[in-house]
């Protein structure tokens, strides 16, 4: 999903801990996603309750947010509203690939071949409404802002951060940079050893941190020209020049200083490119949100984990124990550095 710059790029890896106080506005569509793909059965099967219902995202979103809260992390996550009409052949490619995925896994339980179960499982992974209003619901109890962007959440997460009202987004898609975010956290709610889907192999995740306009610098272009090497790659919006990655992107735009330059000199045309890019330099934003921290509803939460979803209720307890007395330990540090700093 989006764009891949690793080849272009090597973010800093930091703890959880150096982002204490700091406001972070998350891709919840992303997260959500990775925590329906990696939280499953041995067989590849996700969490369900007694009804069949899936509870995977619930898991995740309680313990990981519990996590980033003791940290000093306040979150907020950021829905995506109705996708670009451009991207529908993504959207669709995803589907049928998603398709031949739920084969493959049915086939491989069939078999008894566990690992390549799981594999595939982890490619068969879809937002549904059901997972969708769940989720927002936890967040809601647990006194997590949401928010609802206009139509790509990475891109209203950007618009927050540039405006100052959070202090960075967190994806683990670089599409973030293309909207404009001055930093960028990746990994912030997935970390430690991951098996890579679609391949028997596993890897270090950590979280990183990149921040934009150093990260512009050492490319030696600006932001504009990023969104046009993107382009010539593929994005979420076009597929792209069969051939170009990163390294040869760069190459041809830093060459020729755009799309339409890089184009000629390729003698190949990129449909609706001028579009492209104004979803990426100006898609629409919404100032229609509020970041304020609310309470925890310990009666709604637990009405919707334990008596809904057949989660323990001495696990959630605690959970929401961790995450109140957290709160109270950060506004009290918060507290004391104010009355330091007025000394």
């Amino acid at each position: 999903m989006g764009v891949n710059l690793t080849g272009l790029t090597e973010p800093r890896n930091i703890e959880l801990s150096d982002l204490r106080g700091r406001t972070v506005a998350i891709d919840a569509y992303n997260t959500i996603y990775q925590f329906l793909s990696i939280i499953r059965q041995p067989d590849g099967s996700p969490l369900t309750d007694t009804k069949g219902r899936v509870t995977s995202h619930l898991s995740g979103l309680l313990y990981r947010t519990a996590n980033l809260i003791e940290s000093g992390i306040s979150p907020s996550f950021v829905f995506d509203g109705v996708p670009h009409e451009l991207k529908m052949d993504t959207i669709m490619e995803r589907r049928a690939k998603r398709e031949r995925a739920e084969k493959e896994w049915e086939d491989a339980r069939e078999e008894g071949d566990m690992k390549k179960a799981f594999s595939k499982a982890q490619q068969t992974s879809k937002m549904t409404p059901e997972i969708k209003e769940t989720s927002r619901s936890l967040l809601t109890y647990l006194g997590i802002p949401v928010v609802d962007a206009p139509s790509d959440g990475e891109a209203q997460a950007a618009y927050m951060c540039r405006k100052g009202d959070v202090w960075a987004s967190a994806s683990q898609d670089f599409d973030s940079v293309l909207f404009g975010t001055p930093m960028l956290v990746r990994n912030l709610t997935v970390t430690g050893r991951r098996k890579i889907p679609g391949r028997d192999q596993y890897k270090d995740v950590r979280t990183e941190q990149i921040e934009c306009a150093g990260f512009l610098s050492e490319l030696g272009i600006t932001r504009e020209q990023l969104v046009d090497v993107c382009i010539l790659m593929g994005t979420d919006f076009n597929p792209g020049l069969s051939g170009i990655g990163p390294k040869k992107g760069l190459k041809l735009i830093k060459a020729h200083g755009n799309l339409e330059g890089a184009m000629g000199h390729l003698g190949e045309e990129i449909d609706n490119y001028e579009e492209i890019r104004n979803i990426f330099l100006g898609s629409g934003y919404s100032d229609d949100y509020d970041l304020t921290i609310r309470g925890t509803d310990t009666e709604k939460i637990c009405e919707l984990m334990c008596e809904e979803h057949d989660f323990s209720k001495e696990r959630v307890m605690s959970v929401i124990d961790r995450i109140e007395n957290s709160r109270k330990a950060e506004d009290t540090r918060r507290k004391q550095r104010s009355l330091f700093d007025s000394w």
